[in-house]
């Protein structure tokens, strides 16, 4: 499998520790920067399925607004309960001011 990048958004778009909701090849992914980071993670969590959006970005981490499991938003790992599963992490791209995120094709 290849992975090939789309251009999502403009650094312009984000302030400090924001996100954004990308729908990519059927798959939902979210968008965080922290500071001068930026990340893309699975839309949801891996404990019950629901969005991570809204969750406190910190640290390099996101707490998932539901159920308060934290993940890595460097590697996707499942840092506290309930959460036990990471969670997927997409490559990311950014020339200057595009980003774009990789999705593995067939």
């Amino acid at each position: 499998m290849a992975t090939k990048f789309y251009p999502v958004a403009d650094k312009s778009e984000f302030s400090d520790n924001d996100q954004l909701h990308v729908s990519l090849n059927d798959e939902e992914i979210l968008l965080c920067r922290e500071e001068e980071d930026y990340f893309a993670i699975s839309y949801y969590c891996s404990h019950a399925t629901l969005s991570l959006e809204g969750g406190y970005i910190y640290k390099s981490k996101i707490i998932c607004p539901y159920h308060g499991a934290e993940f890595c938003l460097k590697t996707g790992n499942a840092l506290t309960p309930p959460a036990y599963e990471e969670i997927k992490k997409y490559p990311l791209s950014i020339e200057g001011t595009t980003i774009s995120i990789g999705v593995e094709e067939n």
